[in-house]
C-alpha cells in the first residue's frame, strides 16, 4: 500500500516538474520584460490547462503589463474568488489595481495585506507606491524605507524611493519650501550620484529662486556623455538667458543644435534642442532666422504641439497676437490640459487687452497645474492693473525769468470692470514772479473715465472746472479732455484727442485768462527690427485769437532691450498766427533738431530708474541758431506690491514761454498707492475659477 502511495506521489511530482519546465519559457518572458510574448505563451498554455492557477496568474500579469489593466483586474478578481486566502494572488490583485490607476481602492486593499503580513516586501513596497501615486509622499517614503529594511538595497525599492523624492520635492517647491525640496534631492544623489532627473529638478529650483550660479553648476555636471552634454547645453543656454546674456545663450544653443544632428532618432532630445535654439533666436530678436527654423521643424513634426507652441511664441515676440491665439487654440484642441496652450493663450489675450479671457485661461492653467508660479504671477499682474489706486505728484519749478511755481496733483482711478475705469483728479498750482511779486493760483477739479471697447479701441475722457485767482482778477472756466486710442494695425498706435486747458505757466499768463483748445493726433509706429517712429501734430486755438501749429517727430532705434536703451533724432516745428513776444513765446516759426539718448529700467523691479539727455540746435524765426540741451532723470523704489515712490528732475534750455535763452528746472516726487488689496469686482473674477 505504501509503495502504491509513493508511486502516486512520484507521478504527481513528475507531472508538476514537467509542467513547470513547460512554462519556464513564459517565466523568462515575464522576467525579461517581453510581455507580449508572455501573453501569447500563457494564453496557449491555458488552452490546454484552463484551470491552472500558475498559468492564469502569469497570464494576468502579462495582460496587465502589456497595458490591458482592466482585463488584468478581472482575471485576478476571479482568481481571488477561487483562492480567497492565497496571498500571492492577493498581491497580484493589488498590483493590478495600481496598473488600472484605482489608487484609492488599492490603498485600502494594501492596508489589509500589511495587517495580514507586515514583513511582506511586495506588500509594503506596493503600499508605498500606491501612496506615492496618491501624492501622499511623506507617508510613502516612510513605507518605502520599511520595504528597504526588509530587503536592504533592493533596486526596485531604491528606484521607487527616488521618484517619490522627486514628486515630494516638486510638491514642496510648489509650496515655496525650496530648502526642504533641495534636501530631499540631495538624498537622492547619495543613492544615485549625479542622477540626471534629480539634477534637472535641482537646477529648476535654482532657476525659480534665481540662484543662477548654482543652477549653472548643476547643469554643467550633466555633461557626462554625448547625449547628456546636449541636455547640459540646453539648460545652460536657459541660465544665460536668465542672466540676460542673450548672445551667450544663442552660442550655447547653437552648439547643442549642431551636436544633436547625430541623434535625430531620439525625438525628445532632438525636438527639445531645436526648441531651445529657436527660443534663443527669439531672445536675440532674430525673427527671420527663427521663422525659418520653425518651418524646418514643422516639416519634420507637422502635428507636434511643441512646434505649434514655438509658432505661437514667435507671434508673441513679433506682436502677432492673433496668430499666437490660433496656434494656442490648436494646441488645446489636441490637449485641453496643455500648459503651453493654457498659459500661452492667457498671455496672448492679455497682450490684446482681452483681460477677462486672460483671467479665464490663467485659472484653467492653475486647475491643471495647481500653484504654478507663472500663472499666479499673471493673475496677480492682471488684478493689480484693475485695483483702485491713488497717485500724488508734487513738483517745484524755476526758470531764469524769475518765475517759481509749486504744482500738486492728486489722482485716483477706480476700475469698475476690466473695460471701465472711473477717474478723479485735482490739480493745484501756485506761481510767483520774484521780481514783480505777481502771484496767481489755480485749482482744477476733474471727473472722468476710461472705457476700453476692445483691445484695439478705447476712449478716455474727463471734464472739469478750473478756478483761478490772479493778481488782478479771478475767474472760473470749463476744462475738458477726450482721447480716442486706436491700434489700427500691428505695432501701430494712433491717438486722436481734444484738450481744453488754461494757460498757467506763470502768474502773468494765468492772470490773462487764456484758454487753449488743443486738437491733436499722435501716431507711433514700431517695427520688429528695433526702429520706431513717433509723430505728433497739434492745432491750438486760443481765446486771445491766436493760433498755434505744432509738429513733433522722432525717429529712434532701440539699442538694448534690458535695460531699454534708445537713441534717435527729434525734430520740432512751431508756428503762431500772431506774434506777442512780450506776453508769451509766439514765434512766426520755430525749428528745433536734436539727438537724444534714453535708458529705462524694468519698472516692476524693486528699484527702477530712467534717464534721458538731448543735444540740439534751435532756430527762432530769422535769428541765428543756438545750441540746446535738456535732461531728465527718475529714481524710484517699490517698497511693497502696493506702494511705490520716485524722485525726478528735469532741465531744459529750449525756447519756451519767453524766448531763446530760456532755462527751466523742475524737480519733485511721485507716490502711488493701491489703497485696496484687490479689484472691486473681484467676486466676478473668482467666478471664472469655477
Amino acid at each position: 500500500m505504501s509503495r502504491l502511495i509513493l508511486s502516486f506521489v512520484f507521478f504527481v511530482v513528475s507531472i508538476a516538474s514537467c509542467f513547470a519546465q513547460e512554462m519556464q519559457q513564459g517565466f523568462e518572458y515575464l522576467e525579461t520584460g517581453e510581455y507580449d510574448k508572455a501573453e501569447v505563451f500563457f494564453k496557449q498554455i491555458l488552452e490546454q490547462y484552463p484551470t491552472n492557477r500558475t498559468a492564469r496568474l502569469c497570464y494576468g500579469r502579462a495582460v496587465g503589463l502589456t497595458g490591458d489593466s482592466k482585463q488584468a483586474v478581472t482575471i485576478f478578481t476571479n482568481l481571488l474568488k477561487e483562492y480567497p486566502y492565497d496571498f500571492e494572488i492577493k498581491l497580484n490583485y493589488a498590483e493590478s489595481l495600481l496598473w488600472d490607476k484605482q489608487f484609492d481602492k488599492a490603498e485600502v486593499f494594501y492596508e489589509k495585506l500589511i495587517e495580514e503580513k507586515s514583513d511582506s516586501f511586495p506588500a509594503v513596497l506596493g503600499y508605498a507606491n500606491t501612496l506615492s501615486n496618491l501624492q501622499k509622499y511623506e507617508k510613502a517614503l516612510a513605507y518605502v524605507n520599511k520595504a528597504l529594511e526588509i530587503q536592504e538595497g533592493n533596486q526596485n525599492a531604491m528606484i521607487s524611493r527616488k521618484y517619490m523624492r522627486l514628486g515630494y520635492a516638486n510638491e514642496l517647491s510648489q509650496d515655496r519650501k525650496y530648502g526642504e525640496a533641495l534636501r530631499l534631492l540631495d538624498q537622492n544623489l547619495l543613492d544615485f550620484p549625479n542622477d540626471k532627473d534629480t539634477q534637472l529638478n535641482k537646477g529648476n529650483i535654482y532657476l525659480i529662486t534665481n540662484n543662477l550660479t548654482e543652477a549653472e553648476k548643476v547643469y554643467a555636471t550633466l555633461a557626462v556623455n554625448p547625449k547628456d552634454s546636449i541636455v547640459s547645453l540646453n539648460n545652460l543656454a536657459l541660465v544665460a538667458h536668465k542672466k540676460h546674456k542673450e548672445k551667450e545663450a544663442l552660442g550655447l544653443s547653437t552648439l547643442a543644435r549642431d551636436r544633436v544632428e547625430k541623434f535625430k532618432n531620439d525625438k525628445e532630445l532632438y525636438l527639445s534642442t531645436q526648441e531651445r535654439y529657436i527660443q534663443a533666436l527669439l531672445w536675440n530678436r532674430k525673427f527671420k532666422a527663427a521663422s525659418e527654423a520653425i518651418d524646418r521643424l514643422k516639416s519634420l513634426y507637422p502635428d507636434d504641439a511643441r512646434v505649434l507652441a514655438l509658432q505661437a511664441t514667435s507671434g508673441m515676440y513679433t506682436s502677432n497676437f492673433d496668430t499666437s491665439i490660433q496656434n494656442y487654440r490648436a494646441i488645446l484642441v489636441k490637449q485641453r490640459s496643455s500648459f503651453d496652450g493654457n498659459l500661452g493663450i492667457a498671455n496672448a489675450y492679455r497682450a490684446l487687452g482681452e483681460d477677462m479671457k486672460s483671467y479665464t485661461y490663467a485659472f484653467k492653467t492653475l486647475q491643471y497645474y495647481p500653484r504654478q508660479q507663472d500663472a499666479e504671477k499673471l493673475i496677480e499682474k492682471l488684478k493689480k492693473s484693475h485695483t483702485p489706486h491713488i497717485e500724488e505728484k508734487t513738483a517745484f519749478t524755476f526758470d531764469n525769468g524769475d518765475n517759481e511755481a509749486v504744482n500738486l496733483t492728486l489722482k485716483t482711478e477706480i476700475p469698475l470692470s476690466v473695460n471701465f475705469k472711473s477717474q478723479f483728479q485735482y490739480d493745484y498750482r501756485t506761481t510767483k514772479n520774484t521780481i514783480t511779486n505777481n502771484e496767481a493760483t489755480s485749482n482744477d477739479f476733474w471727473l472722468g473715465f476710461l472705457y476700453k471697447y476692445n483691445g484695439s479701441i478705447s476712449l478716455q475722457s474727463k471734464i472739469g472746472v478750473t478756478n483761478a485767482d490772479g493778481f488782478t482778477t479771478s475767474y472760473t472756466a470749463l476744462i475738458a479732455e477726450t482721447v480716442v486710442k486706436i491700434k489700427p494695425f500691428r505695432l501701430q498706435n494712433l491717438d486722436i484727442g481734444y484738450k481744453r486747458e488754461l494757460q498757467n505757466f506763470n502768474a502773468d499768463l494765468l492772470n490773462r485768462e487764456i484758454i487753449m483748445n488743443n486738437y491733436s493726433i499722435n501716431y507711433n509706429l514700431g517695427t520688429n527690427f528695433n526702429l520706431g517712429w513717433y509723430t505728433q501734430y497739434m492745432y491750438t486755438s486760443q481765446t486771445d485769437d491766436n493760433i498755434r501749429n505744432l509738429l513733433f517727430t522722432s525717429l529712434y532705434y532701440t539699442i538694448l532691450q534690458r535695460p531699454v536703451l534708445k537713441a534717435g533724432i527729434n525734430y520740432q516745428y512751431i508756428a503762431f498766427k500772431n506774434q506777442v513776444p512780450t506776453i508769451y513765446f509766439s514765434p512766426e516759426r520755430f525749428n528745433l533738431g536734436e539727438l537724444f539718448i534714453e535708458v529705462v529700467s524694468d519698472p516692476e523691479k524693486q528699484w527702477f530708474y530712467n534717464a534721458s539727455a538731448a543735444f540740439g540746435q534751435q532756430y527762432v524765426e530769422n535769428d541765428p541758431g543756438s545750441s540746446t540741451f535738456r535732461a531728465e532723470g527718475k529714481l524710484g523704489h517699490q517698497s511693497s506690491n502696493r506702494f511705490k515712490a520716485n524722485l525726478y528732475g528735469k532741465y531744459s534750455n529750449i525756447a519756451s514761454a519767453t524766448a531763446a535763452g530760456f532755462e527751466y528746472v523742475e524737480f519733485g516726487f511721485q507716490l502711488k498707492w493701491y489703497f485696496l488689496k484687490q479689484p472691486v469686482f473681484n467676486k466676478k473674477i473668482i467666478e471664472l475659477k469655477k
